[in-house]
């Protein structure tokens, strides 16, 4: 079984410096991950330097300081001695729609920005999302689909894909999320097990699934046994298989009693029983 852990897995030990991304490098390999799917905020100064951008005097620009590209070159010189390709950056902050244009264009500069990025880190993929609200009337859907067709276009012509997840605003919406993906000709997703609005979760498993190009399974905590209480992993691993998903396997583990480490065994522990029993 190849797997990852979506970096966001560790947000309470990055928030207490406990981790880093070179952190996160070295977590991944003991785990025997197959690639690295780190979240932006993970990049902390990065991170840092965007809100200095976007306060600053050029707000649009499209690229990093060469002190913030030298801690990108050492973040791709750690994953390249792991033997850990990047799988998946996820983009917090870049999302296409916003209510004005002034403020969709600051969005917009950023998207380009940590595109560079993962372009020189030589990712797979970015997940970019699209923002909105969950009625999505048409005008906002226009603004959005604009938005990922140039988000697409840009990344594909660096050999990296684009996928959207059913996150937050329009995109946890079952029907909102199909209809993107028709809209975006080369647009994939990354279906995540429970991000959708609450009630539509069963929606989005029967809809969702079949467009899966890669996946977060998430978990919150576990009964003695190792299962999710709350969720039927098994079933949604199950529905994944049989729909023909061979990709990574990410864990996304969010354990309301804080022990990121042991929800991550669990996790795994609980993917690879769900998959044998497919």
């Amino acid at each position: 079984m190849k797997y990852s852990i979506a970096s966001y897995s560790f947000h309470r030990a990055l928030e207490s410096g406990k981790q880093d991304m070179f952190g996160y490098i070295t977590d991944c390999k003991e785990f025997g991950c197959s690639q690295l799917d780190p979240w932006n905020g993970h990049l902390v100064p990065l991170i840092q330097e965007t809100e200095q951008i976007r306060a600053g005097a050029d707000p649009l620009v499209t690229t990093f300081s060469p002190a913030g590209l030298e801690y990108v070159a050492r973040v791709k010189a750690a994953a390249d001695a792991a033997g850990l390709p990047i799988g998946s950056l996820a983009l917090d902050g870049a999302h296409i729609y916003e209510p004005t244009p002034e403020a969709r264009a600051l969005n917009r500069a950023s998207a380009y920005r940590w595109l560079d990025v993962a372009h020189r880190l030589n990712v797979n993929s970015i997940r970019i999302d699209s923002g909105g609200t969950a009625d999505l009337p048409d005008d906002m859907f226009a603004i959005i689909v604009e938005g990922l067709k140039d988000i697409v276009q840009r990344a594909r012509a660096l050999g990296i894909r684009t996928t959207i997840e059913n996150h937050w605003g329009a995109s946890n919406v079952p029907v909102n999320l199909i209809r993107m993906l028709h809209a975006v000709e080369g647009l994939d997703l990354l279906f995540d097990s429970h991000n959708f609005a609450p009630g539509l979760q069963e929606q989005g498993w029967q809809l969702c699934v079949p467009y899966a190009t890669d996946v977060h399974i998430k978990t919150f905590r576990f009964d003695e046994h190792g299962n999710e209480p709350d969720v039927d992993i098994p079933r949604v691993v199950a529905m994944l298989v049989d729909a023909g998903y061979k990709g990574c396997w990410g864990i996304e583990s969010v354990p309301r009693d804080g022990d990121e480490y042991g929800a991550i065994r669990k996790t795994i522990a609980l993917i690879e029983r769900s998959i044998a029993a497919a």
